[in-house]
């Protein structure tokens, strides 16, 4: 099993609109972020969680046509706003609408955001067949396991994924770690965790409760995501402590 990132930036990417790229080095094209969305795959299953603003540009750059599922942590535009894009894998599954879950909120909001990509509208088709994500589920040859995240005055879902003996978490938007977080994020082979930045937060957390977190919950390895750009790749790769990583889109690691 493996996870895939496919955009580590936070809602504003990196850059910025107007050529903004804060402390982060230009000519580092580690520090080049869309917006945030991770694949995780075996052999045989592939699950994309959230369908970012940038879906389309993500899925090209690894070579994805089709996957088995998404997921959606919440309903954020940043998290959901490429969803018209998933109507171009309904048409490779011969019209065949993509499996989808959520929580019941986000999917409440989803359907009444974007009714048409569930329900159909006119001559077109429904592109996704949603379903209220539960606290666990199997999908192909992965298992998952999901906890409620506080992410100011709404939640996002925390969520783990175990096939075999291998063991892959991914946290983004949240700002607390709750008793939940925690036994869902123990022992896990790899994780992959929202580091907005080292200033406060109100929705996000910062770099040192990141790191803090790791260290008390000893992941094998970890890598930073939804990062704005005042975290430069290179400045963090010299900070962090070992097992601990900067993520970039296109990184690849396994379980």
């Amino acid at each position: 099993m493996k996870i895939r990132i496919l955009g580590s930036g936070t809602s504003s990417g990196v850059p910025r609109i107007g050529n903004d790229w804060g402390a982060c080095d230009p000519n580092e094209p580690r520090n080049r972020r869309t917006r945030a969305s991770v694949l995780v795959s075996t052999d045989t299953t592939r699950i994309l969680i959230d369908t970012s603003p940038d879906m389309r540009g993500q899925l090209l750059a690894a070579d994805i046509a089709d996957v088995d599922a998404v997921i959606w942590t919440h309903d954020h535009a940043d998290h959901t706003h490429g969803i018209d894009d998933l109507r171009q894998l309904m048409h490779i599954r011969n019209g065949e609408p993509v499996r989808g879950y959520a929580r019941a909120f986000t999917r409440e909001q989803l359907e009444t955001k974007f009714h048409y990509a569930f329900f159909g509208r006119a001559l077109y088709r429904p592109t996704i067949a949603l379903e209220t994500l539960p606290d666990s589920l199997t999908i192909g040859d992965i298992r998952i396991t999901v906890a409620d995240q506080p992410h100011g005055g709404i939640t996002s879902a925390g969520l783990r994924f175990d096939s075999k003996d291998k063991s892959i978490g991914y946290a983004t938007d949240f700002h607390e770690m709750t008793s939940k977080m925690r036994a869902l994020y123990t022992g896990l082979d790899v994780w992959v965790v929202d580091a907005l930045r080292r200033a406060p937060h109100p929705t996000h957390p910062t770099l040192a409760q990141v790191v803090g977190w790791i260290g008390e919950l000893r992941p094998r390895r970890s890598a930073l995501v939804h990062m704005d750009n005042s975290m430069d790749y290179i400045g963090l790769t010299a900070e962090l402590p070992e097992g601990i990583e900067p993520g970039y889109d296109g990184l690849e690691i396994l379980a």
